[in-house]
């Protein structure tokens, strides 16, 4: 499963030189040569706050001087790529559903705009939008669709541009992260990220629901106040019970919340997890994308 559709273009094999995960917390890089290595470096507090509304990033003095002591200058003529994976927060991420979708590119982008208008609150057409069609079968489809305003999207990518490096490919972090998920049973996927809960159901591998919320707080509490409605929506959209609820970013939560949603949902609860260990809240995204790279 790989949702890696960008908001700007596809990153061509072989895979980047890096990849980084930007969050409030910091930036989680990868590097791919000569083998795979991951680490996290944390940012001060206001330096990037995720919206959809205003600019994320606060303290571009300070960003910069991170990414440069992560990924010095390229003193190459031509730009190498790397991957970008940002906070859920700063898109509007949804599945929409239609009976017929037209091959014709032109044609897809005139008729998600018009499906999305009226539903995000920034203007569509000056906005990168990526999407993601998923064919069920008798012309059907559900399609990802990921929009952000060009202005938010572009400023996490200055710093890498001004080091000379091309940001190739810029997705989202759960998005990314469902190169994690495995299985065709219903699957509910709670990804926290400070006070940020995003939600996602897939059925057979298909994305088929994604909710991205600020809570009032991150505790068990307030997120149980949105994720139990979710499997009454299951059942009634899907006719069948979730079976599966996969747990991402609840750090020292985690062990409670485990317990006490398998004791009130009365389904497998588990965190999610990949080849180099548990995912966390700052990089669970740059852990499903490596993952992808892997195959």
């Amino acid at each position: 499963m790989r949702f890696l559709n960008s908001l700007f273009g596809m990153l061509s094999d072989p895979p980047p030189m890096m990849a980084f995960e930007l969050s409030d917390a910091g930036i989680a890089a990868a590097r791919f040569r000569p083998e795979v290595s991951l680490d996290f470096h944390p940012l001060k507090p206001d330096v990037i706050s995720a919206s959809p509304m205003r600019d994320n990033i606060l303290d571009p003095d300070a960003l910069a001087a991170t990414i440069k002591a992560i990924a010095p200058a390229n003193g190459n003529r031509k730009r190498r790529d790397v991957a970008l994976i940002l906070p859920d927060y700063c898109a509007r991420i949804s599945v929409l559903d239609f009976d017929g979708f037209p091959s014709d590119k032109k044609e897809q982008l005139s008729l998600i705009r018009f499906r999305v208008r009226k539903s995000v609150p920034f203007d569509v057409e000056s906005a990168a939008i990526g999407y993601w069609p998923q064919a069920l079968g008798n012309k059907k489809f559900d399609v990802v669709v990921a929009l952000a305003p060009w202005e938010i999207t572009s400023r996490y990518e200055a710093p890498f541009r001004k080091a000379g490096w091309n940001p190739g490919l810029v997705t989202l972090s759960s998005l990314a992260a469902l190169n994690l998920v495995r299985g065709n049973q219903i699957t509910v996927v709670a990804k926290l990220n400070g006070c940020i809960f995003t939600i996602l159901v897939l059925e057979k591998g298909v994305l088929k629901l994604v909710r991205c919320l600020d809570l009032p707080a991150a505790t068990l509490e307030d997120v149980g106040v949105d994720l139990f409605p979710t499997f009454v929506y299951v059942e009634d959209q899907l006719g069948a019970k979730a079976e599966k609820l996969l747990l991402c970013g609840f750090g020292e939560m985690m062990e409670d919340a485990e317990r006490q949603y398998q004791a009130e949902l009365g389904i497998e609860v588990e965190a999610v997890r990949s080849s180099f260990g548990l995912a966390g809240s700052a990089n669970a995204g740059l852990m499903g994308y490596v993952q992808g790279q892997e195959g």
